[in-house]
């Protein structure tokens, strides 16, 4: 399922923004990308995302930017202290006038940025909490908007349902129509067995006569669509987002397509096919939506 969501903060020496982007996928995969120096957070965040999800393709990125000002600057009183005395030797052998003090000072090395001090644990036990509760703001924001989602695709599938079973009535209409069809195909069929010679054996006979009544009943496979109908119903009325069914109509759309195939192959007429060819690609169209389902 797809959604985005930002959340930020800040403390007195840093801001930070959380973004999460999540795509359609059959399984959950993770991509998670923190600065340099935050990766004790991807495991975590990767655990807080599985926690929450169970499908799609979710990217999660943390970035981070300095609120302090430039860093104060000193000098480097050794290195300037070598140069002075380097100076003093190069002015004594050749007579050279000496380097004036901003000559000096744009050496490379005598005037360096002052290191800031490192944070405690403490301190970094105190970012990291922080850190987490903004990430928790955006995985809450992105379930929501993921929810949202789910909420209209869910009138999708059920008017993709709707169509499975209207077909699956048309089949049904079909069926009990054919039966004279099926009664003169059995007639020709059962008169090339008794005019066979050798004469079928009884068993044999037996056989060959429940094979051509069985392709001829798809009774059995209305009935089983129609089970599989009321399941995605009860799918869609119990989906929340505790309780994912994504994977359960992954399941149920094979089943579907499984009783489909069978009723094309036991059709008896053309008109039935048809049905059943239309039913195959709703079933198709149903199936491609609910990958996207959580």
């Amino acid at each position: 399922m797809t959604g985005y969501a930002r959340a930020q903060g800040s403390d007195e020496r840093r801001r930070w923004v959380w973004e999460a982007r999540s795509v359609n996928g059959r399984n959950l995969e993770i991509r998670c990308r923190v600065p340099q120096g935050f990766d004790r957070l991807e495991n975590p965040a990767r655990t807080a995302i599985g926690n929450r999800m169970k499908r799609g393709n979710v990217s999660l990125t943390l970035t981070v930017a300095s609120e302090l000002q430039s860093k104060p600057l000193r000098i480097n009183r050794a290195l300037l202290a070598e140069l002075a005395v380097l100076v003093e030797e190069v002015r004594k052998g050749t007579g050279a006038a000496a380097p004036t003090a901003d000559g000096l000072l744009r050496v490379r090395g005598v005037i360096e940025e002052e290191e800031g001090a490192e944070e405690s644990e403490e301190a970094l036990a105190k970012l990291d909490r922080a850190l987490s509760g903004t990430l928790d703001e955006v995985l809450k924001a992105l379930a929501a908007a993921r929810a949202a989602e789910g909420r209209a695709l869910a009138v999708v599938i059920d008017r993709h349902v709707g169509e499975i079973e209207d077909l699956c009535k048309r089949a049904a209409d079909r069926a009990a129509a054919q039966i004279g069809t099926v009664r003169a195909r059995f007639e020709a069929q059962l008169a090339e067995l008794l005019e066979r010679a050798p004469p079928l054996s009884e068993e044999r006979f037996a056989q060959e006569v429940a094979l051509l009544v069985g392709k001829a009943d798809v009774r059995e496979e209305l009935d089983r669509l129609a089970a599989h109908i009321a399941q995605a119903r009860t799918l869609l009325a119990d989906a929340r987002p505790d309780n994912p069914v994504g994977r359960k109509f992954d399941f149920l759309c094979q089943e579907f397509n499984r009783e489909a195939n069978t009723l094309c192959s036991k059709s008896a007429d053309i008109e039935l096919t048809r049905i059943g060819i239309d039913l195959k690609g709703a079933i198709e169209r149903l199936r491609e939506q609910v990958q996207n389902v959580e």
